[in-house]
């Protein structure tokens, strides 16, 4: 039962720091990259489908993406879709390519992702806590029922508590990559 408990617990926790990086991904940094794109959806003949399932997306250079529909129609669509995201780039078409040339961040755009990273970074942190809080709530629980001695309690609370720190690193070690990369020039 106890062990049951951990191993759900640093599944769950996991998954906080699997979610933590995939928002980072979907954060600019100085070089062009397809996950920019992956969140946003194109009216595609009245339903809405990610851009990636309409569209071939791929890093022309360091700074440019390209997008090509398979379906030339799809090309207003899809300019559309990119100017109402909140990415800021504004496409250039010439027939039915897209290209998406990526300013250079400046220092305080860049000073601005890192209060965002840092947010979404304490978003992870209380997660896992939260994970923390339900194991320990259940752990009581246990204890209440005599399923478990208080011993058998206070060691599990203890291994709880070991793995919410080892998650809670590594979060941290996650923003501290992305800060860095960030404040690359």
């Amino acid at each position: 039962m106890i062990n049951e408990l951990k191993k759900d617990a640093a599944e769950r926790m996991g998954k906080c720091v699997a979610s933590l990086k995939h928002e980072f991904k979907r954060m600019r940094t100085g070089r062009a990259s397809t996950s920019l794109l992956e969140h946003i959806r194109v009216d595609f003949y009245g339903t809405e489908s990610p851009l990636n399932q309409v569209a071939n997306v791929t890093v022309e250079d360091s700074r440019t993406l390209c997008v090509t529909p398979w379906d030339k129609s799809m090309v207003p669509a899809i300019e559309k879709a990119i100017h109402k995201s909140d990415l800021g780039l504004t496409p250039n078409t010439a027939g039915a390519v897209i290209r998406l040339p990526l300013p250079p961040l400046t220092e305080e755009r860049r000073r601005d992702f890192i209060k965002v990273a840092k947010g979404e970074a304490e978003n992870a942190r209380v997660a896992v806590r939260n994970v923390r809080r339900d194991v320990m709530t259940a752990l009581k629980d246990l204890l209440k029922g005599k399923e478990i001695s208080q011993d058998e309690e206070r060691k599990a609370e203890e291994d709880v508590q070991k793995l919410t720190d080892k998650y809670v690193a590594e979060v941290d070690q996650v923003f501290a990559e992305k800060e860095k990369e960030l404040l690359q020039v």
